[in-house]
């Protein structure tokens, strides 16, 4: 989907792109047309607009899902951290005044990396603090309904350091897909060798959680899991706060491809053990939940 307007647009040039786009108002086209195309009527837009601006506004990859092209215009797009913002010319009063002055310097003022440290240093002393258990799982599937949980993992986090770990296999009591073989290395020899069975396993988890607050990646996946098999097996949904750091991601990290776990892992170049084991995973989002405080 593209976006174009246009003014003082010569009557030649508004017949080519009539032929891709649809005139909404005068000077304003839009349309959905390939890449290729978009760039042509572009490059067409620059060679025949003289004395008028346009602008370009299409869909894009990234958070921010659109970008900016402009032409004879005084405001220009700028990339900032991932996200596309238009910078406007500075009033001339205002603008001859900062002339007469030192020129503008890049970066924050004094008054803002000192606010940032602060809010660091806070960030760091309350993480410092704080005790939670990183919890991970396992399953054969996606549907809690119908599939099972075949490994529980957690780490229990106090002072900003590892103090407890969990991981138990489960003999799930049903053949594994190929697929989930072949993406976790959990067999169901192995599952027998060293599983427990459900009921043992989801006390055992249960207990490990206890009371603290509970933090995980697309945690909402895991506890629908773990709320099914307390259900099935007669035990209460545990009530420990939570948070999800898949929203705190979306919330802190942009000009990422996605927001998969291996994805963050590999942008802030974290350690990567062993990926879709439960233990693993639960390291990796630990490290993850260091990372993410860390920006203001």
């Amino acid at each position: 989907m593209i976006v174009l307007t246009l003014t003082d647009c010569p009557p030649r040039l508004r017949g080519d792109l009539s032929k891709w786009l649809c005139e909404i108002n005068t000077g304003v086209y839009v349309g959905t047309v390939s890449a290729r195309v978009r760039e042509a009527l572009w490059n067409r837009v620059c060679d025949n607009l003289k004395n008028g601006r346009a602008t370009l506004v299409y869909t894009a990859g990234g958070e921010q899902g659109m970008t900016f092209r402009v032409h004879n215009s005084a405001w220009t797009p700028v990339d900032f951290d991932g996200i596309t913002l238009m910078r406007r010319p500075l009033p001339r009063a205002q603008k001859a005044e900062e002339e007469e002055d030192e020129p503008l310097q890049l970066g924050f003022s004094k008054a803002a990396r000192y606010q940032m440290a602060r809010k660091h240093a806070a960030s760091a002393q309350r993480q410092a603090k704080e005790r939670y258990v990183v919890l991970d799982l396992e399953t054969t599937g996606l549907r809690p309904d119908q599939d099972a949980i075949v490994e529980y993992g957690a780490l229990r986090v106090e002072d900003g350091e590892i103090t407890a770990s969990f991981a138990q296999l489960v003999r799930c009591g049903q053949a594994l897909p190929p697929d989930i073989v072949k993406l976790t290395g959990i067999s169901d020899d192995l599952l027998r060798e060293q599983g427990a069975e459900p009921e043992q396993a989801l006390d055992g988890f249960l207990q490990f959680l206890g009371k603290d607050k509970l933090l995980g990646y697309n945690l909402a996946f895991d506890l629908d899991f773990l709320r099914a098999a307390c259900r099935k097996y007669g035990r209460p949904f545990p009530a420990n706060p939570s948070a999800d750091l898949l929203r705190l991601a979306r919330r802190k990290v942009y000009g990422v491809a996605n927001y998969k776990l291996e994805t963050l892992v590999q942008h802030f170049a974290l350690q990567s053990p062993t990926r879709h084991r439960a233990l693993a995973d639960c390291e990796q989002a630990w490290q993850l939940y260091v990372k993410l405080n860390e920006i203001p």
